[in-house]
């Protein structure tokens, strides 16, 4: 059968979107897309700490602020040895100098705007690709901007603030888009001020993060409150913040008395801020008190509230809060909502929930009763653990439990008794408590002959060993755990580990034979509670007490013994023993086999046999067989183990075998780094059970899927990672480097690991010598091709460092991030949590679009000197044929509702990471004249919300209005089309299957048989691979569809730019998913999918 291919009888059905360019394909990726919202920054001085914790609640983290240089590090990629370190090469440091000790703190808007009066050096971008260096200042009357020097008069190189419509944040205009140098632009530097009647653009580029912050911000203040703007922000903060710190200084006081000790005002901030060092904290009060010529110790209120604000503010969250805040000193209960709808991706957001979120967490008693959220509260909730990275449902058993065994990833280890390398490290019980305490579900019993008829444990009695997996089998998970038994006794004590084990564990033990007519492993959900032993077992025809088998595949290590010299895999004759059948009858799905090949494995194993595989064979098998492997590992359950040269008990990486379907990669849990980050990470999802459901493409019969794809995956739509890295708190400085101060020069590496194709790492500059608050504002880009099995560390090192650099990291499955501003909880080497030590990040994920043609897949894409062709099973290519048109026809239509949207993103002033609620956010002041009547009007009345004009518009909106109405025109198309599309490629999978059954027949039939056989198989399971996940797309662009229609509802609704809405409507939103909305996915061409047969 010819595939869907440029050398056969149809066309290649090769939707991978865009061609991914050579450097991204060797796992590199660009840092030039910001997230919406994150520009924040602040300078080095600008000390802020933590999460404010109201008075009685004392929950809350530490943090700090700082700021590091903008732009690119330059920097050689270090390589990881297997544990986890970095190898160093040389490379330039890259240090942060944006700002001196002696700049003033920027913590609030009338801070801004005194550095604006004071001025700052930006860059002046045109569209010609030039760019000017000017210095910009706001006039000390705060009515006009200008700067300096220019050829124009200084009367015209000026824009006055009455005339400025809007600012906006990132590389957002046409003159930044259409810049020959927009690549070497900071997304996080780059502002614009938006100004006159025809809506020109200034286009600014600061010299770092801060600065153009410190700009948006003032600039924004001003536009809502003009020349009163200073007397407008001197006070509600300062009120809010006064009142519940007055009453907790009153608290900490006795008799109403107007000072405190300094012991208890250090404690009172302390107990607000607990990452905060006391002796930071105590020398703040003394400097200020010096600054003060005060004598004495004791602390007066103002005094206490001036160090709270020096210490406890956090100028980044500061300059969030104020761009949600509407250019206010607070948040109410409308700004709210829209914060943690459109940012956080909440759902079912309504007055009442903002009510509670202040209620929660804002500390003054005003803020309580007026609905208002204070910084300080914004600060509490931003660091609670509703803002924690990792989504809470995946905190919980969440994924569907009832599938065979053999489709679920296991926790699993290797060694379970060592504490420490396996060569000189000691054995003892505490190795299983520690795994099975850390949700492990297979574990290692290696028993020998012992004296006085007691097998044992290398260390102990058996029994002691069975009491404790009796104990703790079942404490951290529910789910099934596999007892691992290598078996090194005699028939004597074979019989007494037989009644160790029946009269410990009991009925515990899964007994029950395996039905002859299941094809597949019970599921974990019917084997709750059970521990099920691996092992040898007889026969089913031995009759005798005892039979021979031969020795443990692993405990002897005969049958895959690799030799140094040659490196190639030895086999040498197992030994056989003899085994007790009572023994032998306890171990029923996990009966342990030798693997000889794929093709005898496929014909002849039972589901419920078991091969165990060494490393180096099984990377030999994911190099040399991947499809075999994955197909393989669809039915039976295959278990890697370590390399025996690995004498120091090193891990192997588990994704190379998890890539694979691979379900027990047999990890060393007693030694720490970068492999056991990864196994740690990938299982805290679902519930931290032991569990994890592998990717459909692993799981389904029919189905195409290479472990070694450096490509995109057909049938699976890649996505974008857009991250973030704001700031950190608290990093300590690395436990090794005892003969280093506790100053630390810290940088963050985001790596990201899965398939080949999705490796990549980035890294941060290094902010010089800010372990406390250092501030990075960077923002990364990666591309996931598999989304399902891939995975986020985020790592701290120090960057001057004297014998270990490692400070933090914590590692997150990608399906696990929670989209928004989130706190990313940092973890020693060893897997401790580092109280108080934090990062700060932005997530966004939208689907992969642009780009050219995909890469074209396999041998059957390639053209020989003799256009050799695969032959073709007829019947089928015929079933193929009748999709050609329909697939073509979805992916127009998916081509023209993306460019719709990101056309109208552009005009709205935003990057393509953000959404349609986010959108119309934006665009709601344009919408409304001076004299605050409503331009244009959602007509809420149809199914399609049109955008009508109330009177005459301005150029600038009517082209709004056209861009909207193409929005909604391909939306419209797509939703009325979707059913008929989506239909007739179901019946062409459908009708497609029904050849599965004889597909062998079929070909022989034809006349193909060997490599062209193999080719014909392989390509009807690409064609019905391509064929779901097309139907998956069309069905996910549906939903996007409906998702954006109800953003714009409930978008308009919020802005009051809505008519004709019913009766009883409702400005809350309807239930919607935690991503609000991902970009749709791009288009690949008839021409790059479905290629013309006469090619």
């Amino acid at each position: 059968m010819a595939e869907f291919g440029e050398d056969g009888c149809l066309p290649p059905l090769n939707l991978r979107y865009t061609a991914v360019p050579s450097d991204e394909a060797a796992g590199k990726t660009h840092c030039e897309v910001s997230v919406l919202n994150g520009d924040c920054g602040i300078s080095e001085n600008m000390v802020g700490s933590g999460s404010i914790v109201a008075p009685g609640n004392h929950t809350g983290e530490s943090a700090n602020t700082s700021v590091g240089l903008d732009g690119k590090s330059k920097y050689t990629q270090e390589q990881h040895y297997q544990d986890g370190s970095r190898q160093r090469k040389e490379r330039k440091k890259t240090v942060s100098f944006s700002s001196m000790p002696t700049e003033k703190k920027i913590s609030s808007a009338s801070d801004c705007i005194n550095a604006m009066v004071d001025g700052s050096e930006l860059k002046k971008v045109r569209s010609n690709s030039r760019i000017y260096h000017r210095y910009f200042l706001l006039d000390a009357d705060m009515q006009s901007l200008r700067w300096e020097p220019s050829k124009k008069e200084s009367e015209k190189a000026k824009i006055d603030v009455k005339s400025i419509k809007e600012v906006r944040t990132g590389k957002n205009t046409d003159t930044f888009r259409t810049n020959g140098t927009y690549d070497q632009i900071s997304e996080d530097c780059a502002f614009s001020i938006i100004f006159g009647e025809n809506y020109e653009s200034l286009d600014l580029v600061a010299n770092t993060a801060d600065v153009a912050n410190i700009w948006v911000t003032g600039l924004r203040y001003l536009i809502s409150y003009g020349k009163h703007t200073l007397n407008m922000i001197e006070s509600v903060q300062n009120y809010m913040r006064s009142s519940w710190l007055g009453e907790l200084f009153d608290e900490a006081g006795s008799n109403n008395s107007k000072h405190i000790n300094i012991c208890a005002a250090v404690q009172s901030v302390k107990k607000l801020n607990p990452g905060l060092k006391n002796l930071k904290i105590e020398l703040k009060f003394k400097e200020l008190q010096k600054a003060k010529d005060k004598a004495g110790s004791d602390v007066t209120k103002d005094e206490f509230i001036e160090v709270f604000h020096d210490l406890c503010t956090r100028p980044e969250i500061y300059f969030l809060f104020v761009q949600f805040s509407s250019n206010k000193e607070f948040l109410d209960t409308k700004d709210l909502m829209i914060f943690l709808e459109a940012e956080q991706g909440m759902a079912q957001v309504s007055e009442d929930t903002s009510l509670e979120v202040i209620q929660k967490y804002e500390p003054s008693k005003e803020g309580q009763l007026k609905g208002w959220l204070s910084l300080d509260g914004f600060t509490n909730y931003l660091m609670s653990p509703e803002c924690h990275i990792f989504d809470p449902e995946q905190k919980t058993v969440c994924q569907d439990m009832k599938q065979p065994l053999s489709h679920y990833y296991i926790n699993a280890s290797h060694n379970t008794y060592l504490i420490e390398d396996q060569f000189r490290g000691p054995s003892d019980v505490t190795g299983y408590i520690r795994a099975l305490k850390m949700g492990c579900r297979s574990v290692e019993l290696d028993v020998w002959d012992g004296p006085d008829n007691a097998c044992y444990l290398h260390w102990s009695h058996n029994d002691v060993t069975d009491n404790v997996i009796n104990k703790y089998a079942f404490v951290a998970s529910e789910f099934p755990l596999l007892l691992c038994l290598e078996n090194h006794c005699s028939l004597k004590q074979q019989r007494v580990m037989f009644q160790h084990l029946k009269k410990i564990l009991g009925d515990k033990i899964h007994i029950d034979p395996p039905k002859p007519e299941d094809c597949y492993l019970p599921s974990p959900s019917e084997l709750k509670g059970k521990i099920l032993l691996k092992g040898k077992k007889l026969s089913t025809n031995c009759t005798a007490s005892e039979g021979e088998v031969t020795d443990e595949d692993e405990g002897a290590e005969m049958s895959q013994r690799i030799s140094i010299e040659s490196a190639e895999q030895q086999t040498i004759a197992p030994k056989n023993f003899q085994l007790s059948k009572d023994l032998s009858d306890l171990v029923t799905l996990c009966k342990s086999v030798e693997f000889k090949d794929f093709p005898t494995s496929f014909q002849n194993q039972k589901q419920w046999e078991l091969c165990s595989f060494n490393e180096v064979f099984a990377s030999r098998c994911a190099s040399d067989l991947p499809g075999d492997f994955v197909n393989y590992n669809k039915k039976y359950l295959a278990r890697v183990y370590p390399s025996p040269m690995r004498i120091d008990s090193s891990n192997m990486n588990p994704q190379d075998f998890w890539k694979c379907g691979c379900q027990i990669v047999a990890m060393n849990f007693q030694t720490p780094g970068l492999m056991m980050d990864l196994n740690i990470g990938w299982f805290r999802q679902n519930g931290n059970c032991g569990y994890v459901l592998r990717p459909a493409i692993m799981r389904e019969h029919v189905s195409y899927f290479s472990a070694n794809t450096k490509d995109s995956v057909p049938g699976v739509s890649p996505q974008l990672l857009h991250i973030k890295i704001i700031s950190g708190q608290n990093f300590p400085k690395p436990k090794g480097s005892g003969a280093k101060g506790d100053v630390v020069d810290p940088y963050v590496y985001v790596e990201i690991h899965g398939i080949p194709a999705d490796c990549a790492e980035q890294r941060t500059k290094t902010v010089n010598q800010n372990g406390d608050n250092p501030l990075f504002d960077e923002s990364f880009e990666f591309q996931i091709n598999l989304p399902e099995l891939a995975m986020v560390r985020f790592v701290v090192l120090d960057d001057d460092y004297i014998g270990d650099e490692f400070i933090g990291q914590y590692t997150i499955p990608f399906e696990c991030l929670q989209p928004g501003f989130r706190h990313v909880p940092l973890q020693s080497l060893t897997g401790e949590v580092l109280q108080h030590t934090l990062l700060f990040v932005h997530v966004a994920i939208t689907n992969r679009r642009g780009g050219g043609k995909p890469h074209k897949r396999g041998l059957s894409v390639r053209k020989g000197k003799k256009s050799r062709e695969y032959a073709s099973m007829r019947a089928l290519d015929d079933v193929f044929k009748t999709v050609l048109l329909p697939l073509r026809e979805a992916t127009d239509l998916r081509e023209n509702m993306q460019n719709a949207i990101v056309s109208f993103k552009e005009l709205c002033g935003l990057s393509a990471v953000a959404n349609l609620k986010q959108c119309i956010l934006a665009l709601s002041p344009r919408l409304t004249g001076t004299d605050n009547s409503p331009l244009l009007l959602f007509n809420l009345a149809e199914q399609y919300p049109n955008l009508e004009p109330q009177g005459l518009l301005p150029e600038v909106l009517k082209k709004v209005v056209t861009t909207y109405d193409m929005v909604i025109q391909t939306s419209k198309t797509l939703l009325e089309s979707f059913e008929g599309l989506y239909e007739r490629i179901l019946q062409t999978q459908k009708a497609a299957m029904e050849f599965h059954k004889n597909l062998h027949d079929l070909a022989v039939k034809e006349g193909l048989k060997g490599r062209k056989l193999h080719k014909a198989v392989e390509s009807f399971t690409w064609n019905i691979t391509v064929l779901k996940g097309q139907a998956d797309l069309l069905k996910h662009a549906q939903s996007e569809v409906q998702e954006n229609l109800r953003q714009i509802h409930y978008s308009a609704l919020t802005c009051n730019l809505s008519k004709g809405v019913p009766a009883g409507g409702s400005s809350g939103s309807e239930s919607r998913g935690r991503r609000s909305m991902d970009a749709i996915p791009e288009k690949a061409t008839a021409e790059e999918e479905l290629t013309d047969e006469d090619n």
